[in-house]
C-alpha cells in the first residue's frame, strides 16, 4: 500500500509538470487537476475531496491574500515614484566606479525587499545598462549583483509571498524566519553576486550589446532619498519592532501595540499608507492617480493568488489522504533530514516547472505531513531551505531566464553561464548555511 501511495503522489506531481510545461496549462489548472487526482487515486471519500481542497485553499490564502496585495502596491508606489530609482543612484554615487558591483548588489538587495522580482528588474536594469554606457564594463560586473540582490531576497526574505506562503504551511515563526534569512541572504548574494561577477565578466562577453529601456516615473519630481528609504524598510522595521519588543522593560500596552503594527498585513499596510503620502500626494500625485496605480498592480496579481492557494488545496489532500503519513514513514526509514528533504523536492520541482511559486507551495506541500510528528525540526530554517530549492538551476521554462536574457543582450548560451549558474549558487550557499545553522540553533 505504501509503494501504491508513493506512486499516486509521484504521478500527482508529473500531472504538474506536464500541465505547466507540456500542455501548457496555468500552474492552478495544474495543481488543481493533480490535487483531485491523488485525492481519488489515493481513496479519500468524494465528500472529503472537494472539502479537503477549499480547507487548503482557505487556510493559506486567509494568510496571505492582504500581504501580497499589499507589497504588491507598495512596490507599484516605489517604481512610479522613482524611490526605488532614487536609493540605487545613492549606493552608486557613495560606492564610485571601482566598487559598482558593492553599490549594485546592496540595491538590488534593499528595493527587492519589497517588491516582486519583475518589479525589481524594472526598476534596476535599465540603471545598469545606463552605467554600462557611461563607464564602458563589461554589463554581467554591475547587472549580476543586482539580480543576485534581487533574487535571494525573493526566495528567502519575509514579506516576499514565497517565504510567507512557506511561513503559513509549516505552522514557522516570523521573526525566526526574518534574522535567520537576513543572515543567510546577504552572505549568499556576495558571493553569487559581487564575486561571482568578477570571475564571469572576464570569460563571458555578452556579443550583443544592451539597448537602454526608459523607466517612465508617473511624477516629475523624485522623491528624496532619505524618503524613498524609510519607505523601503518600513515594513521590515515595524516586523523587527514586534519581535525585539518582548525583550525590552516597556508597559503591556506598548508591547501589544509593537506587535499589532508589526504584523505583516499592519506592517505593510502602513507602509503602503506612508508610500501614498511621501512618494504620491507630496510629490504631486492626485488621488485619481493613486487609485489608477493601485488597480494596475492588483489585476495580475490573481494569477500568483491562484497559484499559492492550489498549492495549498495540494498539500491538504496530502494531509487528508494519508499520502504524507507514508512519505513520513519512508523518509524516516531513509533517515533523511526534512531540511534536505525540503531542499531536494523543491529544487527537483523548480527544474521541472519553472516556477520558483510552484515549487514552493507544492514542496511545502509535501514537506508538512512528514514533520507532523517531528518534534526536534527548525521550522524557520525549513522555510529557508525550501524556498533555497526554489531558486535553483532556473532554464528556458522559467520566465525569469528570458526577461534576463533580453534586457542583458544575452545569447541562450551566454544566460545558462551567467543567470543559471548564479541562481544554482545562491541556492546551494543559501542551503549550506542553513544546514550549518541547524547544527547551532
Amino acid at each position: 500500500m505504501e509503494i501504491y501511495l508513493l506512486i499516486i503522489t509521484l504521478l500527482s506531481i508529473v500531472i504538474v509538470v506536464l500541465g505547466v510545461s507540456l500542455w501548457k496549462w496555468h500552474a492552478f489548472i495544474s495543481l488543481t487537476v493533480a490535487s483531485l487526482f491523488l485525492a481519488v487515486f489515493s481513496g479519500l471519500s468524494m465528500d472529503k475531496i472537494v472539502e479537503a481542497y477549499e480547507h487548503g485553499v482557505g487556510s493559506v490564502l486567509g494568510h496571505l491574500v492582504g500581504i501580497l496585495a499589499l507589497g504588491t502596491i507598495l512596490g507599484k508606489m516605489m517604481s512610479d515614484s522613482g524611490a526605488g530609482m532614487q536609493v540605487a543612484e545613492f549606493f552608486i554615487k557613495k560606492f564610485g566606479a571601482k566598487k559598482l558591483p558593492w553599490a549594485m548588489l546592496l540595491s538590488g538587495f534593499i528595493i527587492g525587499i519589497p517588491v516582486f522580482f519583475e518589479v525589481g528588474l524594472v526598476i534596476l536594469l535599465p540603471l545598469a545598462i545606463a552605467i554600462r554606457k557611461s563607464t564602458n564594463q563589461n554589463i554581467l560586473l554591475i547587472a549580476v549583483p543586482v539580480l543576485a540582490g534581487l533574487s535571494i531576497v525573493h526566495g528567502l526574505v519575509p514579506p516576499h509571498p514565497g517565504a510567507m506562503t512557506a511561513i503559513g504551511i509549516y505552522n514557522a515563526d516570523l521573526g525566526g524566519v526574518l534574522l535567520y534569512s537576513l543572515i543567510i541572504a546577504f552572505p549568499a548574494a556576495i558571493i553569487a553576486g559581487p564575486i561571482f561577477a568578477k570571475w564571469i565578466h572576464k570569460r563571458v562577453v555578452p556579443e550583443k550589446e544592451p539597448e537602454i529601456i526608459r523607466v517612465e516615473t508617473k511624477i516629475k519630481q523624485l522623491p528624496g532619498t532619505g524618503i524613498s528609504f524609510v519607505v523601503i524598510v518600513l515594513p521590515i522595521l515595524l516586523m523587527v519592532l514586534s519581535i525585539i519588543a518582548p525583550l525590552l522593560p516597556l508597559p503591556e500596552f506598548v508591547e501589544n501595540l509593537l506587535a499589532f503594527i508589526g504584523s505583516p498585513v499592519m506592517a505593510l499596510l502602513l507602509s503602503v499608507f506612508a508610500a501614498y503620502i511621501f512618494l504620491g500626494y507630496r510629490q504631486g500625485m492626485n488621488g485619481d492617480l493613486i487609485k489608477k496605480l493601485t488597480e494596475e498592480c492588483l489585476l495580475p496579481l490573481s494569477s500568483i493568488t491562484l497559484i499559492i492557494g492550489a498549492g495549498g488545496g495540494f498539500k491538504q489532500i496530502l494531509i487528508d489522504s494519508g499520502v504524507g503519513t507514508t512519505i513520513a514513514n519512508m523518509s524516516e526509514q531513509l533517515s533523511l533530514s526534512p531540511i534536505v528533504l525540503a531542499f531536494l523536492v523543491a529544487g527537483l520541482i523548480r527544474v521541472a516547472t519553472g516556477s520558483a511559486t510552484v515549487a514552493l507551495t507544492t514542496a511545502a506541500g509535501i514537506i508538512t505531513p512528514i514533520i507532523a510528528n517531528m518534534s526536534d525540526v527548525n521550522l524557520e530554517l525549513l522555510v529557508i531551505a525550501t524556498g533555497a530549492g526554489s531558486l535553483m538551476l532556473s532554464h528556458v521554462n522559467d520566465a525569469g531566464f528570458w526577461l534576463v536574457k533580453e534586457y542583458l543582450g544575452l545569447s541562450v548560451k551566454e544566460t545558462f553561464k551567467t543567470w543559471t549558474v548564479m541562481e544554482t549558487l545562491l541556492a546551494f550557499i543559501a542551503f549550506g548555511l542553513a544546514l550549518v545553522l541547524d547544527i547551532f540553533v
